[in-house]
């Protein structure tokens, strides 16, 4: 068999092809593997080393960073780098006792507008004191104190934050480094304007409401967040004002619960009536509050001081508790006339007392911000709902509650013996016949409302 070349054709005495072959090749020596591994792991345990020299620079307890994560770690670096943006090394309020003081000074001092290179910084508003003075101060506050830059990045917070949300500093900043992180979603868009609003007019001082996070312990204490009153302003902290050297002190109180969060008794008084709410005894401090004195209040009626706008809530809260079983509380938020003619807002807790006879009352004065999130989130009696009760029904109970007014009172001739017996419900005897159906017609809001209009100060 004749084999021809694959290349030319030409007949072959053997399987081979005219091109030259190409020598052997020898084989290449592989690269050797390099691996990353060992630099990787370098660089982070490098990593590792400045976070740990980082963390044993914080102002924060031992045992409080053995529990930091790298994040955690690298949040509160953060924070205490704009605290060293603001209140710049060299003053004497860099350390958390004597910063509590300048910012006390900043946000309790008359504030004249805004800066000038005459006015001192807040960050020397500070009295050169010991650590000890700062602490001090902090326990007297009612609540504490919340620095936030101009974009909202959380700067300060007093350490007696965990009084008010159960969660220290160092834990409020596992939620985030914003004030916006620690509050709770529905309040984000109303607290994002009061900001806008304050940052606009500098000085201008804004007051809010809002939910912040709690620890677990306290939501099951209390059923849920925490409502807390944000009173404060931006401030600018160094001349010349910038955005950088511009932050917003502010004053967080909780919004107390009554009767069992009453707290502070300095912002209470109590008062006791008979159970048709005639005063039969207050406590002197009703005078600081109110302005009038004890003596003025014996004999007057409870319905004689209240908007009449708030009569109806009032008189639900009195049945409530008067024809109620035991002696449970009942809340309300009510508006009363002061003695110079102006409202105040109150937060009234009344119950039983005395064996059924009395009524006992206990009311804290309000921000007008604050009456308005708890009359909010107030859970209307199911007798004021939308629509009226029938007047038969009204008449009703207020035939019970005179039954059961004589049964456990003395006799009305022996309280009404100083004073005539009205011959129509009025404003000074509104309560209870009038409130609760028994009144002639337009009695009661003619004369109640030119009595109780409020009159500006001379």
């Amino acid at each position: 068999m004749t084999i021809f070349c694959s290349h030319c054709h030409r007949p072959l005495q053997a399987e081979m092809s005219c091109l030259p072959r190409r020598g052997k090749e020898v084989p290449r020596a592989n690269k050797p593997f390099r691996s990353t591994k060992s630099a990787s792991k370098a660089r982070r345990d490098q990593i590792n080393v400045e976070l740990q020299a980082l963390r044993s620079l914080l102002p924060i307890s031992a045992r409080e960073k053995e529990r930091l994560s790298y994040l955690h770690t690298m949040a509160l670096v953060c924070l205490q780098l704009r605290g060293a943006q603001l209140f710049p090394p060299g003053t004497h309020s860099t350390t958390a006792p004597h910063m509590s003081l300048a910012l006390c000074g900043a946000l309790f001092l008359p504030h004249h507008g805004g800066a000038s290179p005459c006015d001192p910084s807040p960050a020397d508003c500070a009295p050169p004191a010991g650590p000890a003075l700062g602490t001090e101060l902090l326990s007297l506050l009612p609540g504490f104190l919340l620095v936030l830059s101009a974009d909202g990045k959380l700067v300060y917070v007093s350490e007696n934050v965990a009084q008010v949300l159960g969660l220290s500093m160092v834990e409020l900043l596992a939620h985030g480094d914003t004030v916006f992180d620690i509050l709770d979603q529905q309040a984000h868009e109303d607290v994002r304007e009061k900001l806008l609003l304050a940052q606009e007019e500098p000085g201008r001082e804004v007051t809010f409401v809002c939910e912040m996070r709690t620890s677990k312990a306290f939501q099951l204490q209390h059923g849920g967040n925490r409502a807390v009153v944000v009173h404060g302003r931006f401030t600018a902290l160094r001349w010349p004002p910038s955005r950088s050297s511009t932050a917003f002190l502010a004053l967080c109180t909780p919004v107390r619960r009554l009767p069992a969060d009453a707290g502070s008794q300095d912002d209470l008084f109590q008062s006791t009536h008979s159970l048709d709410m005639t005063f039969t005894d207050a406590t002197e401090s009703v005078t600081y509050h109110l302005g009038y004195h004890r003596e003025e209040l014996m004999g007057q009626s409870w319905y004689s001081l209240l908007h009449p706008e708030d009569a109806d809530l009032a008189a639900s809260q009195h049945r409530a508790v008067a024809l109620g079983a035991g002696a449970a509380a009942d809340t309300a938020v009510l508006r009363v006339l002061r003695r110079d003619r102006t409202w105040a807002w109150l937060h009234v807790s009344a119950r039983r007392d005395g064996g059924g006879r009395s009524i006992a009352c206990t009311g804290r004065c309000l921000r007008e911000e604050e009456a308005a999130y708890l009359r909010a989130r107030q859970q209307r009696p199911a007798s004021l709902g939308s629509a009226a009760p029938p007047r038969r029904e009204l008449s009703l109970l207020a035939a019970q509650l005179r039954a059961l007014a004589d049964s456990l009172s003395p006799p009305a001739a022996a309280w009404h013996r100083h004073e005539p017996e009205p011959r129509a419900c009025g404003p000074r005897a509104a309560a209870p016949a009038c409130l609760l159906g028994n009144r002639p017609e337009g009695a009661w809001p003619a004369a109640a409302r030119a009595r109780h209009a409020p009159r500006a100060p001379q």
